[in-house]
């Protein structure tokens, strides 16, 4: 007797759930970035938060602890192009933008494009530039575009800066202005690793001669832009926004702060706030969610460094919390 094979009665598979795309995707991009930078799983989120909410990140710190890494990493993970610019005293906002240049074939000057031109731009240590070369980045930070000789150039839409500073070594530095600074969205300290993590470290580093971790590609192309677009449709209640605006009229009226939160920082606070509910797999911001993002986005607007987190925690604790 022959057996025929029988024919299959379950279903066919049906493609995954956009809500299971975006959950795989996070969780790629998480464990790339965690692989690359270890033991900062909390600054990890924290700047997947900046880069979801289409925010700009400046980071605070001594020199070694990764912040060229995590940069390099990012850019890697979401398949962008990476760009670095070192700021230093002489360079000139052409370094940075791009600049015309005649050809003599042509008769003609035609556009170099500068590394504003990337996906993702670590502007390394930029408060030892000069503020009119720090200044070529206002526009591409706010707007996704450059301007040079009367002519706009577009950005790319997930354009990204990171930005370092060193907060011991003040010899020689630009303090960064308060229009530069309302455009990063986030200011983070990476901080050094625990020792368990720099004993994992140095034993991974045993028998590899590249002191950089190897950097993985996560996303397709378009999907850092989708999972943008799904963070900005994150819902926010009408008291979840209240509470906001009732912190940042607080920050306004605080005698400790000399300038308040502008209503680009409330926006971009709002954004954030979306962002860090959706790693969190919910599609509404809480208060808690405000409260979470509270410190990064405040400690770059209001000019406070010391006794920020006192500060801070003042200011949200007088204002009530919707329920």
């Amino acid at each position: 007797m022959v057996e025929t094979p029988s024919q299959s009665t379950s279903a066919p598979s049906s493609p995954p759930s956009e809500a299971t795309t975006c959950a795989a995707a996070i969780a790629g991009l998480r464990g790339a970035l965690n692989r690359a930078l270890r033991g900062k799983s909390q600054v990890i989120e924290q700047v997947l938060a900046c880069l979801l909410a289409r925010g700009h990140l400046l980071l605070e710190d001594l020199p070694g602890l990764g912040k060229t890494t995590l940069a390099k990493a990012v850019a890697a993970a979401v398949g962008g192009r990476f760009a670095r610019v070192q700021c230093t005293p002489d360079l000139l906002p052409g370094d940075i933008t791009g600049f015309a240049v005649f050809n003599q074939k042509t008769r003609e000057f035609e556009f170099q494009p500068g590394p504003v031109f990337a996906d993702v731009l670590l502007a390394d240590e930029i408060n030892r530039t000069t503020p009119r070369t720090q200044s070529a980045l206002l526009e591409a930070m706010a707007e996704r575009q450059v301007t040079v000789d009367n002519t706009r150039h577009t950005l790319s839409p997930t354009f990204f800066v990171i930005a370092t500073q060193n907060p011991v070594e003040h010899h020689g530095t630009y303090p960064l202005p308060e229009a530069q600074l309302d455009r990063f969205a986030m200011k983070l300290s990476v901080g050094y690793p625990d020792r368990a993590d720099e004993l994992e470290m140095l034993a991974a580093s045993i028998g590899d001669i590249a002191l950089e971790p190897r950097r993985e590609t996560v996303l397709r192309e378009g999907q850092l832009a989708q999972l943008q677009q799904e963070v900005a449709s994150v819902a926010v209640h009408a008291n979840v926004r209240g509470y906001l605006v009732d912190l940042a009229r607080a920050t306004r009226t605080h005698p400790k702060v000399s300038l308040g939160l502008s209503p680009r920082g409330l926006l971009i606070w709002q954004r954030v706030a979306q962002a860090w509910a959706f790693l969190q797999q919910r599609p509404f911001v809480t208060p808690d969610d405000v409260r979470a993002m509270a410190y990064p986005v405040l400690c770059v607007r209001l000019g406070i460094s010391a006794d920020a987190g006192n500060l801070i925690e003042q200011i949200l604790e007088s204002v009530a919390v919707p329920v």
